[in-house]
């Protein structure tokens, strides 16, 4: 199998010519597969795994946003045919998602405007991720967008108090829950640095250190470098919460060590590199989630208990996506022969079991013989996780990868 995604396996394969090479391909093939979502009405379809569309149904908010933000990362790559995908998306958040009597974006719309008009920060956050990189290609309406969801973020979910968002909202912003969580607040970090990239303003980066700082700095070594999911209005952990089990699992959830852990040596990078320990923890939390969750067998558990131990045991593509994106930032930073050791095992997984290589795109889940199976999700509902692990470890640096892919293009 090397030979395919490597050529010098002797050396590091972010600089191997033959994985690069690989990569770049596997980039084009995802986009290749998802570019088939949008309709000709405007919306997008969840696609099965032949990329046919499944019947149709609500739009939801992460759909949306997801494409949006990759293919723009792909349109700065040098991918072709981007645009389309990119411009249907936009209008769909600001004339369908947008809610225009309260303000504020529903999780789901149809062609006709809000259905599910929950507000939540996890897809308020999206939405700014859109934003960005839809400004750093040069999209004629990501400025009015940006402008509008960064009020929202600032004026209904950021609590100043504690540095962290708030969660959700009924569609008129009354409270209905004191729930906290730290899925929505990481995801929050990846979309307040990339408006810090598009736009140079500080406050967004200001922010996303706070959130890293509750997380990596107080969270995390207090829990022997796991972080729980799950928090009250006052920011304890509630170790007994559980909520949605695809959303809200109990527990912690290892794929956002590793994707955390990532964007933490990120913001590191867009801070000057100050001194301290960051790198430092993010390597503890990286290691640490791929200690607890790799299977004997190959693959991420998806959760686990209070205790460290295995909960979730089924094997989801996206925790080996962020890993990927994890172990490329430390072999960037810090090189250790261990983390190319893991870069290598999660890419062979992933080529062996999650990619499809008949049909594109890659499978979502896997049964205990390795097989892909359709329980928690149906078809193939998302390129976002595969792309950027195909896309960031290409990109030179540990920040920018706009501009890092720019400098590259065409992708080879």
């Amino acid at each position: 199998m090397d030979d395919r995604l490597a050529g010098n396996t002797g050396g590091a394969w972010l600089g191997d010519t033959v994985h690069r090479q690989w990569l770049a391909r596997e980039a084009r093939s995802q986009i290749g597969f998802f570019r088939p979502s949008l309709r000709a009405d405007g919306g997008f379809d969840v696609l099965d795994r032949d990329g046919s569309p499944l019947p149709r149904g609500v739009q939801e908010l992460h759909t949306t946003t997801r494409l949006v933000h990759s293919f723009a990362l792909a349109r700065a790559a040098g991918e072709s045919g981007c645009d389309d995908v990119i411009d249907a998306g936009m209008a769909f958040l600001w004339d369908r998602h947008r809610d225009p009597v309260h303000g504020g974006y529903a999780w789901s719309a149809t062609g006709e405007g809000p259905a599910d008009a929950t507000k939540l920060a996890y897809g308020h956050v999206f939405v700014l991720l859109a934003a960005a990189s839809a400004r750093q290609v040069g999209h004629p309406r990501a400025d009015r967008l940006m402008a509008d969801v960064a009020d929202i973020l600032d004026r209904r979910f950021w609590d100043e108090a504690h540095g962290l968002l708030s969660d959700e909202f009924a569609a008129d912003w009354t409270p209905f829950s004191a729930y906290r969580g730290m899925n929505a607040n990481m995801h929050g970090v990846e979309a307040l640095l990339a408006a810090f990239e598009a736009t140079g303003e500080v406050l967004p980066l200001g922010r996303a250190g706070r959130i890293l700082d509750f997380f990596t700095a107080r969270i995390a070594p207090a829990n022997d470098w796991r972080l729980p999911e799950h928090y009250t209005e006052h920011w304890a952990i509630d170790p007994d919460y559980a909520g949605n089990p695809m959303f809200r699992p109990a527990g912690t959830t290892p794929g956002h060590s590793l994707e955390l852990g990532r964007l933490l040596l990120h913001w590191w990078d867009l801070a000057g590199r100050p001194p301290g320990d960051a790198p430092l923890r993010a390597r503890r939390l990286i290691e640490r989630a791929l200690a607890d969750a790799w299977r004997e067998d190959g693959g991420l558990v998806y959760t686990l208990d209070r205790h460290g131990r295995p909960a979730v045991r089924d094997r989801y593509w996206w925790p080996v996506t962020e890993g990927i994106g994890a172990l490329a930032a430390l072999l960037k930073v810090d090189p250790q022969p261990s983390d190319e050791a893991w870069y290598r095992r999660l890419w062979r997984f992933a080529d062996g079991h999650f990619i499809d290589h008949a049909r594109g795109g890659w499978f979502p889940e896997l049964d205990e013989q390795g097989m892909p199976v359709a329980r928690q999700f149906h078809g193939k509902p998302d390129v976002y996780h595969s792309l950027q692990a195909a896309l960031l470890p290409l990109a030179p640096g540990l920040a920018r990868p706009f501009d890092g892919l720019r400098a590259l293009r065409p992708l080879a």
